[in-house]
Formats: C-alpha cells, sequence, structure tokens
C-alpha cells in the first residue's frame, strides 16, 4: 500500500487540527499536491514520518502501520468506522477498542460457514459417518441496545449414495439489556455444563446478571435433544424426552481462577419404548408403551484454572436426581487443553483432552463430536487443532469410550 494512497483516504478522515504547524517532513516540497493535507495531520498529530525528518510517501506501509494511523484518527474523534472494520484485529493488537463497529458500520452483516467432517467408528458403534455441514448467519441491530440473530442450517450426509439432506431454520432470537440485565429470548443455544450435559438449540429465555460475578437463571423448551436412551437391543428401543429445561447458575472469576455451580431441572419426562420393525428394517416411529417420569433434577460444580500460559485444566462435576439403564446416578468430566487455534490466525494450533465418566442421566444432549453408548459413558479424548489459512481450520480427534 503506497502512501500516497493511504493519503488520498486520510484527507477524507475528518481530522481536524487547531493550527498548522510548519512543514515537519523535509521530501514534501510546498509545491507538492498533498502539502497541505500532510500539514493538517500531521498537526493533529495522525502521521509522523521517519526519525530521519522525511515522510517516504513512496515506500509500501504495512497494515500495522495503517492501523497506527487509523487508530490515531479515531483518538481525535474522526469517523473511521469503515477502515477500523477492516484493520481490527491489528488494531486489537494496539488495544484499540472496537467491539462496536460492526453496528456502527452496517446494521446487517451476513456471515457462514462450512464444516465437513468424516468419523471412523469401531468396537460397540461400527461403521463410519461422512458429512457436510453449512450454515448462514444473519446479525443486525434493532437498536443501540438490542440486536438479533437469524441461521439457516443444512446438513448433507455423504454416508451412502440415498444423498440425504436437511435445511433448517436453526437460530431466531433477540439480545439487549433491560437495565443492568442482559436479556436473550428466541430459538438460541443453550451450553449447560460446558456441552457435557447440553449443548444444542431450545426455545427459551435467559437473564443474566454481573461481570466477575454473574448470575443467570433460564427457562425454555429443548429443541433438539440427543434422548436419553435406557434401553435398546435389536428388538426395543427405549427413549426419554423432556417437554421444558430450567434452572439457574452462577460463575465467578477469581484471578486466574474460574468456578461455577448451577442446578437444573429437566421437566415433565415422558418415556417411550419402540418395537423393531423387521419388514422395514428399522423401528416404528409410534411407540407401544409410555410412561410418565420423574423430573431430572442436576447439580452441577465446577473450577478451571490456568496452570501455566496457555495451559488449562478444568473439572467438573454432576449429580442427577434420577437414573437411567444403570445404578449410577454422577458424572465428572476433567479436561486440559494447550492455546488453541484461532481461525484469524493462521499457523494457531491447539491440543486437548477430556476423561469422561458419565451416568446416562447426566447426557441430554452432548457437545462431544463421537458418539457414545446407550448407557451412560466411560473413557477418554485426545483433540487437536490447526488454522491452515485464515479461516480455515482443522481439526482430528480421538476417542475411546465404553458404554456403562
Amino acid at each position: 500500500m503506497k502512501k500516497s494512497l493511504v493519503l488520498a483516504m486520510a484527507m477524507a478522515l475528518g481530522v481536524t487540527a487547531s493550527a498548522y504547524a510548519a512543514n515537519p517532513f523535509s521530501d514534501v516540497p510546498a509545491g507538492h499536491w498533498a502539502y497541505d493535507s500532510i500539514n493538517k495531520l500531521a498537526a493533529a498529530g495522525v502521521i509522523e514520518g521517519y526519525g530521519d525528518t522525511t515522510f517516504g510517501g513512496d515506500k509500501l506501509m504495512t497494515r500495522y502501520e495503517m492501523a497506527q494511523i487509523v487508530a490515531k484518527a479515531m483518538a481525535k474523534g474522526a469517523n473511521v468506522d469503515k477502515l477500523a472494520a477492516e484493520f481490527a484485529d491489528e488494531l486489537d493488537n494496539l488495544g484499540v477498542r472496537v467491539a462496536n463497529l460492526e453496528k456502527k458500520a452496517d446494521n446487517v452483516k451476513i456471515t457462514g460457514n462450512i464444516r465437513y467432517s468424516y468419523a471412523e467408528k469401531d468396537g460397540d458403534i461400527d461403521g463410519f459417518s461422512n458429512k457436510l455441514r453449512s450454515r448462514i448467519w444473519v446479525k443486525g441491530q434493532v437498536n443501540d441496545d438490542w440486536s438479533y440473530t437469524g441461521m439457516l442450517e443444512n446438513n448433507q450426509d455423504f454416508t451412502d449414495n440415498d444423498g440425504e439432506e436437511d435445511t433448517k431454520f436453526q437460530r431466531a432470537y433477540v439480545n439487549g439489556k433491560l437495565g443492568g440485565v442482559a436479556v436473550e429470548a428466541g430459538r438460541s443455544q443453550l451450553n449447560l455444563v460446558k456441552g457435557n450435559l447440553y449443548d444444542t438449540r431450545y426455545d427459551g429465555i435467559s437473564a443474566s446478571y454481573g461481570k466477575d460475578v454473574k448470575v443467570t437463571a433460564f427457562y425454555g423448551k429443548p429443541t433438539n435433544q440427543g434422548k436419553v436412551l435406557n434401553v435398546q437391543d435389536k428388538f426395543l428401543k427405549g427413549e426419554v424426552e423432556f417437554d421444558n429445561v430450567y434452572g439457574a447458575k452462577v460463575d465467578a472469576k477469581f484471578g486466574v481462577v474460574a468456578a461455577t455451580v448451577g442446578y437444573t431441572v429437566f421437566q415433565d419426562a415422558t418415556s417411550n419404548m419402540f418395537a423393531y420393525d423387521n419388514a422395514k428394517k428399522a423401528f416404528n416411529t409410534k411407540p407401544f408403551y409410555t410412561e410418565n417420569m420423574d423430573d431430572n433434577k442436576i447439580w452441577n460444580v465446577g473450577v478451571a484454572f490456568d496452570l501455566a500460559k496457555d495451559l488449562k485444566l478444568s473439572a467438573d462435576y454432576m449429580k442427577s436426581s434420577e437414573e437411567y439403564a444403570t445404578n449410577d446416578d454422577d458424572a465428572i468430566v476433567v479436561g486440559l487443553s494447550y492455546a488453541g487455534a484461532k481461525a484469524a490466525k493462521a499457523g494457531s494450533f491447539g491440543i486437548y483432552a477430556n476423561y469422561y465418566d458419565q451416568a446416562r442421566s447426566t447426557v441430554v444432549a452432548h457437545t462431544m463430536n463421537g458418539e457414545y453408548g446407550n448407557h451412560g459413558f466411560k473413557g477418554y479424548m485426545v483433540g487437536a487443532n490447526y488454522t491452515f489459512a485464515k479461516n480455515i481450520v482443522g481439526a482430528v480427534e480421538y476417542y475411546d469410550l465404553e458404554d456403562k
């Protein structure tokens, strides 16, 4: 980027100076077309040139140098939202806050992502999966305090030649503030116990208050349950479903330590039994037996802290009021992670591992990329991710899980 081009853009920044200083650059003569603008920007402290009194207008400028000019213009009150959005990463490294630039620059923003996944399976879960998921996000501002988000998702299954696919409107919610309370309402994401209890969409509302100590309450309908299975064999399958979910949690930070405690109720549980249809080679969709069950009530506590720079250890414990399929009702999940791939930073990477020992009643819709048994599971996973280029991230994970 030539400095002459940068200067042409800088002339429209709206930067003003109370007085013009004498020409500070020896290589910009009085007759130069940009003489007045250079003096104006130099007097305002937006440009400095080089230490040898030259401006260096014919030299190539780095993105970092351009970000410095934008940052100084912002400090002077110039309206440079478009430029600041373009150089957001560099400005962030300079410590300049640009969190609200997208809202100011464009009222509506459309983004998307594509995720391809392939998994080989053996042991109790035989076969493989081969899937492509595409998402389109629409985000915009309602006003200064409220925004809306929508997401359309398409899934394609390449496991066989059937070409199965579906497209659904998966997210539609608003979030904002009522006084000092942050509110989110609609079909949004519900993540409970780092996703080890539940990590998918729900139709509901949540409210949070606080920063270092944050209290959150939520209520809604779990829309895409992972089906809490309690019986399954060749001819019989059992499922437990829930009509509603509600709860509260408290998250707190104390230096490098983060702690959480929560209480969740999956309400109005129903157990359904399905028979296998040999003619259709599939389980019937209509249950032959239905039974109302007690609510599933889960307490959880967790802690996470930094062992060293970029090295984090976490542990979560859950206790359920119910037992599904086995005679246990609690869970422990321990995680260890180092750094992590950042989509915006090529070459960044991370490695991570988890140990699981979870009763089936502590799993409703688990976040893991693998598959787990029908009666709770025990075992471990290890994984690594890497950013090959900006916004192109790859990951590989290995699971060794035992159906309890």
